[in-house]
């Protein structure tokens, strides 16, 4: 079973979401994405200019969501347990892993 399996369901609801918006725009899946983005707050995305053409990312400032295409994206959100991370440091306290002794 991979990491996000168990929200595979729910994340590709988002996905459809997303690809509903962008045919009624007329733009790009992932210009949908960035205008979320900085519809909600984000000043400085992190994406990859190599699988994101430049022109494609400055487009999506020209999308302009609504409140309701806004809550439309989150209403099927549900926050995905920490997978593969540390989410709390041991009682004893952080342990450098190179550590020689």
């Amino acid at each position: 079973m991979g990491k996000y399996d168990r929200t595979q369901e729910q994340d590709m609801e988002i996905v459809r979401r997303v690809h509903q918006l962008a045919e009624r725009y007329g733009v790009k899946m992932q210009q949908i994405a960035l205008a979320w983005e900085w519809a909600k707050g984000v000043t400085a995305p992190i994406i990859g200019l190599r699988s994101i053409p430049f022109d494609d990312a400055a487009g999506a400032f020209s999308v302009k969501l609504t409140e309701e295409d806004i809550a439309f994206l989150e209403e099927p959100y549900a926050p995905h347990r920490i997978v593969g991370a540390v989410d709390s440091n041991p009682p004893e306290g952080t342990k450098l892993l190179d550590e020689k002794k």
